[in-house]
């Protein structure tokens, strides 16, 4: 049985860590962290896991949570590389669902999160953990970095253009849409219902913290330096990313959609649909899955992709648990076998 800890358990990626952990079959959920609610059953805090978890919020101490195989930081910015090393020499394997990790270069990573980086040796050794990208280098890692619910989607839809060099990569547009719930369980004006309920908005145009993310991805995979716009919009839902995707591309339709399919025929978690879909959010909705859809309007030389995923599960928990499937040399859909809610 595998001992799993959660730094952050109180936030909207750790409760969901909580609910797939709690029915994951290898799995014990050993410690869990707050420290505003140590002392306090987790099962107090959210009824919800009434019967299914049965641990009590403690302080975040890495004596505590160096008696666990793994743990996952569901934790702000800035706080995993503060314990990532301490426990790594104990023999820990972490799972790190903020971004402390996902950028190898750190002063782009310092720009980006303003501030300093407390452990940058240990960027080299973190392996970014997107399976459909590097499923071998996870299965061999202790530290991973879980990407980020936006790169997540952005990068699935972008990656059988450009592993084919079949789209002008000068030229990508990332137009993104998420609930609300990305902007984490923290009381700030711009996230009450009363100010997102009834309306739409973009956000963070000039540059989001996420652009350097999915451009390292991307040039990784195309072998060459990639020009991007991307620009996140809020919605009035709680979970759910929606990406739409344009791009140049060399190609009948048909051959892209064949190009997609042969790319993600063993995938468990990235279903492509038929030609003329449109796939919805709330096809996704509470799944580890990430479904997409190919276009291209007016029969024109623009490829337009939809990719769809729960910012929250395939975004984030869901993923995570998926890498700690493979460090640990489980089947991959361990715990994973969720149907999406409907409606």
């Amino acid at each position: 049985m595998i001992r799993a800890g959660i730094v952050g358990g109180t936030g909207y990626t750790g409760v969901e860590l909580l609910r797939i952990l709690a029915l994951h079959a290898d799995v014990e959920v050993s410690v869990v962290t707050s420290r505003a609610d140590a002392g306090l059953r987790v099962d107090a805090l959210y009824p919800s896991l009434r019967g299914a978890i049965n641990a009590v919020f403690s302080l975040p101490e890495v004596e505590t949570l160096a008696g666990c195989d793994v743990v996952f930081f569901a934790t702000p910015n800035g706080t995993a590389m503060l314990m990532a090393e301490q426990l790594l020499v104990r023999g820990v394997k972490v799972i790190d669902l903020s971004a402390d990790f996902r950028l190898k270069d750190v002063k782009q990573w310092s720009t980006w999160y303003g501030m300093e980086h407390a452990c940058p040796d240990l960027i080299a050794e973190a392996v970014y953990g997107l399976p459909e990208l590097n499923r071998e280098a996870i299965k061999q890692s202790h530290l991973i970095a879980c990407p980020g619910c936006y790169p997540t989607a952005v990068q699935l839809g972008f990656f059988p253009l450009l592993e084919n060099d079949r789209v002008d990569v000068k030229h990508l547009i990332a137009d993104v849409k998420s609930g609300v719930s990305g902007a984490g369980r923290k009381a700030e004006l711009a996230t009450l219902m009363s100010e997102t309920g009834e309306s739409f908005k973009a956000y963070a145009v000039g540059g989001h913290r996420h652009l350097p993310e999915i451009v390292q991805g991307l040039e990784l995979v195309a072998g060459k330096s990639v020009g991007l716009t991307f620009v996140p919009h809020l919605t009035p839902m709680i979970r759910g990313i929606h990406a739409t995707l344009y791009g140049q591309a060399h190609g009948s339709l048909d051959d892209v959609q064949a190009l997609y399919e042969k790319r993600y025929a063993n995938e468990m978690f990235v279903d492509v649909l038929p030609q003329g879909s449109h796939p919805d959010t709330r096809n996704v909705r509470g799944s580890n899955n990430c479904q997409i859809s190919i276009h291209q309007p007016q029969g024109g030389q623009t490829i337009v992709v939809l990719s769809v995923i729960d910012n929250l599960v395939k975004g984030a928990a869901g993923q995570a648990v998926q890498n700690m499937n493979l460090m640990f040399g489980l089947k991959e859909d361990s715990g994973l076998k969720i149907i999406a809610l409907y409606p």
